[in-house]
């Protein structure tokens, strides 16, 4: 039974400590020690110059959406929490899904919805603010184009409940 909970607890430990990536860096790790830190990747995509980037959404619960680029020659150029203010104001009018994704990575689909009446998809992700209070930030889509209408952010308190100080739920 003993061996059973170290089992439990080095498995839980080794997941946590792959959330974020830690240990990698930048110049000495290659696509191989990432993927066996992070995981696979839940997007990736081949940029013009031969890098990578890979996409690791820690959602629903999680609020950070790591991006991950590799250069030409497997080796870790960067990686960083894309849901973050900086991010999200580079999403503007006019772009695309595909631009989207590749700024802030894939929304958690339960979260995703279309409303008829406005012939509008959103989609949302769930972040931490810089007062520490988890919000949701949101792209709306023209339903028809495919194409950004708009953005929004919301914290958790004026979005969902409207009640109660969740600061604690973030960590910087």
């Amino acid at each position: 039974m003993k061996a059973i909970a170290i089992l439990i607890f080095a498995l839980l430990f080794a997941g946590c400590a792959s959330y974020d990536g830690r240990g990698l860096r930048p110049g000495a790790s290659t696509l191989q020690d990432v993927e066996g830190v992070m995981g696979q990747p839940a997007m990736r995509w081949q940029d013009a110059d031969g890098s990578q980037t890979l996409a690791y959404p820690r959602g629903p619960a999680g609020v950070h959406t790591y991006m991950v680029t590799i250069d030409k020659d497997g080796l870790l150029v960067s990686l960083e929490n894309a849901l973050e203010p900086r991010h999200f104001a580079r999403i503007r009018e006019g772009m695309t899904q595909d631009d989207v994704l590749q700024i802030i990575g894939p929304p958690f689909p339960g979260w995703t919805v279309y409303f008829a009446a406005r012939d509008e998809l959103v989609w949302e992700w769930r972040w931490c603010d810089d007062w520490s209070e988890p919000a949701r930030f949101n792209v709306l889509f023209d339903g028809t184009s495919g194409k950004v209408r708009s953005t929004a952010n919301l914290t958790e308190r004026q979005a969902v409940s409207g009640r109660g100080d969740r600061r604690s739920w973030c960590s910087r």
